[in-house]
């Protein structure tokens, strides 16, 4: 479970809470700040820094995209990894807080994998166990760990189905049709739904993901890092509700501080 953090953790700037705002909110107004009623002042300036502080950190949108989200899912590894499946055991590990890392996370370790998926998509998948869900947001950090060079990734799975039907995000660094695209697997080789051409701004450090998906709308949309200006986005509606999850076509990635919201 998640619990408060010293504040000179370094994680605990990346865990960003999503909420749901109208506007941005306004700075307090003048004839509020300049008085002589002390408490007043501190109180309406602690306010407004308090909402600026979370906007900065939280996506906005409009007043008719807002939905009702709840969490349904969290993990961060502090406590383990079984709630997920890896569909090869032998690439993946589980850091343990109490190691070298002094970090819960889980890391894909070995570039080759022995799962052998029916058609030509990625090799290292980690699925969430008991959990499917229609329209959401997955939502976690990720480390890149070794620079493979253009198409340096990691995948995010969701609406999967079963290996041979399902969506996933690759945020590959150079994009091209098999690289930083949205790709859906539909029992053929992995096919671009999207026509990207930002690069995925890779290196050493943790990045914040996000996925959007509204099942009846068809839309998904992919934030990395920017919380509000989607890094690619598209619209279809060949599934429905499945399984979500994390991985890498061939690349290695830690990752960690996974929260998953359903929205009605």
């Amino acid at each position: 479970m998640f619990s408060p953090r010293d504040p000179s953790d370094p994680k605990i700037e990346s865990v960003r809470p999503m909420v749901y705002l109208n506007r941005r909110v306004s700075p307090p107004l003048p004839h509020l700040i300049f008085t002589n009623m002390r408490p007043l002042f501190v109180n309406v300036l602690s306010a407004a820094l308090a909402a600026s502080t979370l906007s900065a950190y939280s996506p906005l949108v409009s007043a008719e995209d807002a939905r009702p989200a709840k969490v349904v899912f969290q993990d961060d590894f502090e406590d383990g990894d079984d709630r997920w499946e890896f569909l090869d055991p032998k690439t993946w590990k589980l850091n343990s807080p109490t190691g070298e890392s002094k970090n819960g996370s889980i890391e894909i370790t070995d570039r080759k994998s022995e799962y052998a998926p029916p058609t030509r998509s990625p090799g290292h998948v980690a699925l969430v166990k008991d959990l499917e869900v229609g329209s959401c947001e997955i939502q976690f950090r990720v480390r890149s760990t070794l620079d493979t060079g253009n198409h340096r990734d990691c995948c995010v799975f969701f609406g999967y189905q079963d290996s041979s039907h399902f969506y996933y995000v690759h945020l590959g660094a150079k994009p091209d049709p098999h690289s930083g695209q949205i790709m859906i697997v539909k029992e053929a080789p992995r096919l671009a739904l999207t026509k990207n051409e930002k690069l995925t701004p890779w290196d050493n450090d943790w990045h914040n993901v996000l996925v959007r998906r509204d099942v009846e709308s068809g839309k998904i949309e992919v934030f990395f890092d920017d919380m509000e200006t989607p890094h690619m986005s598209v619209v279809d509606k060949t599934f429905g509700a499945g399984r979500i999850g994390l991985g890498s076509f061939d690349d290695l990635n830690e990752f960690d501080d996974v929260v998953v919201r359903e929205m009605d």
